[in-house]
């Protein structure tokens, strides 16, 4: 006999669990209010930054825009992981650069989650000239950190065709 009112019973408990449970959609941590105008303008910042340290040939200036855990990805390489691994490739690259490139670059998009912001951003490498040798585009995630936002993933990819850019690198001494 009490199975017959067990089994009912186990099965109504059963049912309204899996009710209660698909009937309550899961709420996600809702994004701060973040104003656009700022966010671009610091990260922009942070670019602009870059840049002055790229042209300088200054590779541990260029590494206060990545975070500790870093993993940067390149053409035809594997990616660097960490800030010791990257600041020794661009130390490498810029060690190579006999022309004195000038990299320039914009921020073209920004997507703002909880902690994160991905940025897609355009880049140009310009002779002393000011002749454009090389353009592209590139993604950068940011993680904050406190006050600020550190580069955790980067990757880009030139526009150029690859001879071209074969070309311009050996004239550049990449």
């Amino acid at each position: 006999m009490r199975m017959r009112t067990l089994i009912p019973a186990i099965t109504l408990g059963g049912l309204a669990l899996c009710w209660s449970s698909c009937s309550t959609p899961a709420t996600e941590a809702a994004v701060p209010a973040v104003d656009m105008a700022v966010l671009t303008a610091q990260i922009q910042a942070m670019e602009d930054a870059y840049a002055t340290a790229a042209i300088a040939k200054d590779p541990d200036a260029v590494m206060a825009y990545y975070a500790d855990d870093v993993v940067s990805y390149a053409r035809e390489k594997a990616p660097a992981q960490g800030k010791p691994a990257l600041r020794q490739r661009l130390a490498e690259q810029m060690a190579k650069d006999t022309i004195g490139i000038k990299p320039t670059f914009k921020v073209l998009e920004l997507f703002v989650g909880n902690d994160h912001v991905t940025e897609i951003g355009s880049w140009t490498d310009a002779d002393p000239a000011g002749t454009v040798v090389d353009h592209g585009t590139y993604f950068s995630v940011f993680r904050k950190n406190g006050d600020t936002w550190q580069c955790i993933r980067d990757i880009s990819v030139s526009e150029t065709p690859k001879e071209a850019a074969k070309d311009t690198a050996a004239v550049a001494g990449s």
